[in-house]
């Protein structure tokens, strides 16, 4: 995983999914993901992405009606963007490593 930092430099085929990423907006801070600080990692190859999100664990989100909603929305809106479209796996984690949504093409 590298984890996301603003200010460094990525290859190519990162940038252009931060660029996208970019344009995810949390519903919450009604930020995107990058400047409300939601992302913490990620990793780009040819076939996969994986998205490291920066929050605690799923259990905490699903508890919270709102954060659970705005959780929601934020997988869905990466999912949307990114599998089958770009990627034919995409993997979405919590902190803690915890699998909170996942796409592979068969």
């Amino acid at each position: 995983m590298k984890v996301y930092r603003k200010d460094r430099e990525y290859p190519k085929e990162y940038q252009e999914v931060l660029k996208e990423l970019g344009t995810v907006i949390d519903p919450i801070s009604t930020m995107n993901l990058l400047d409300a600080g939601l992302i913490a990692g990620l990793n780009v190859n040819e076939e996969t992405l994986e998205i490291w999100l920066a929050v605690e664990n799923n259990t905490y989100y699903n508890m919270i009606g709102g954060a659970a909603i705005a959780h929601s929305k934020i997988i869905g809106d990466i999912m949307e963007r990114f599998a089958l479209v770009k990627f034919s796996r995409v993997y979405i984690y919590d902190m803690g490593n915890n699998l909170l949504a996942k796409f592979e093409k068969k």
